[in-house]
């Protein structure tokens, strides 16, 4: 039985799973599958916009009766703890023998629990044939606060989408330099900041600019927005996040697409790209290679899609 620290579980629209898979796999080196992944990488849950729980793993067993004596001589002494159960794939407990299984676990903690504000959150759950305990950590979705932000523009890119485009771009670096290239009013250098990353924007629209730096002044947020054209830009970068012109507000010939792409590739290897279009002479154009690529729709509009590419530079 390989011992695994963490156990993350999903949860997301069924029109973000693809996204979803991606952002693991540059977070986690692995992809999700059945909204859960067993890791030994700690990831704080509100750094993604899927997922939901982390549980902290105490102890495991292949046998329900032993788990129930591990914890019991951990002897925990922590007052007005919690006990959840958490559904795994597989899972076919049924919720009568769920409420049992709670039941054993509070019974082998000595100490009171507290159901309604609890000063901490114990799970348990099984997984092919292994049961497992632990400290259950929660998205607080605090992030979502960005929502109420002073300026936005009704194409904006979604917040889950903004948040995986980050973690997709910062993969495993502990603190890279990021630049978002396109920034509009500023939704992922949001998400950038949130997290910690130090990240830059640039955009050619003055009153976009300003939108952007008054948003980020709204949370407080420290981040520099340049009014310039990207190819103007001489500082380097470890990773950079285009979201590019829809033609709605910011119109952009196949050009400008492409000027935008190639002047990228002079300030970073890395690029996360995002386009409603096929782009994929563009990106050979400017000497980039596709690492991975998904498509993310919109809810409810099944025609508007956007397509995500992960890039770096040829050697």
């Amino acid at each position: 039985m390989q011992a695994h620290k963490y156990i993350y579980s999903f949860r997301y629209d069924h029109t973000e799973s693809n996204l979803s898979k991606l952002e693991s796999w540059y977070m986690f080196h692995k992809k999700e599958s059945n909204k859960q992944l067993f890791s030994n990488i700690e990831i704080e849950p509100s750094k993604s916009a899927f997922i939901k729980t982390r549980l902290d793993v105490i102890a495991s067993s292949d046998n329900y009766e032993h788990l129930i004596d591990q914890i019991k001589k951990k002897e925990i002494m922590t007052n007005g703890f919690k006990v959840e159960y958490l559904i795994l794939e597989g899972d076919e407990t049924r919720n009568k023998e769920r409420l049992g299984k709670l039941k054993d676990v509070g019974y082998s903690i000595n100490t009171f629990p507290d159901y309604h504000n609890p000063t901490i959150t114990y799970g348990i759950c099984t997984y092919e044939g292994v049961w497992y305990f632990g400290v259950v950590i929660k998205n607080n979705f605090i992030w979502q606060k960005h929502k109420q932000k002073p300026f936005s523009y009704s194409n904006s890119i979604k917040q889950n989408i903004a948040k995986a485009l980050v973690n997709i771009a910062a993969s495993t670096k502990r603190n890279p330099k990021l630049l978002d290239a396109c920034c509009g009013v500023g939704t992922i250098m949001l998400e950038a900041c949130f997290t910690g990353y130090s990240i830059e924007g640039c955009d050619i629209s003055w009153k976009t600019c300003n939108n952007a730096r008054a948003n980020l002044a709204h949370y407080d947020y420290a981040a520099e927005v340049h009014h310039a054209d990207i190819k103007d830009l001489d500082k380097q970068y470890d990773a950079a996040i285009i979201d590019l012109p829809y033609n709605i507000y910011s119109p952009a010939s196949d050009m400008d697409i492409s000027n935008i792409i190639k002047a990228t590739t002079e300030i970073t290897n890395r690029l996360v790209i995002v386009s409603t279009a096929e782009i994929g002479d563009a990106i050979e154009n400017a000497g980039l290679t596709v690492l991975d690529y998904c498509d993310v729709s919109k809810r409810g509009k099944a025609n508007f899609t956007r397509k995500v590419w992960v890039c770096e530079t040829r050697n």
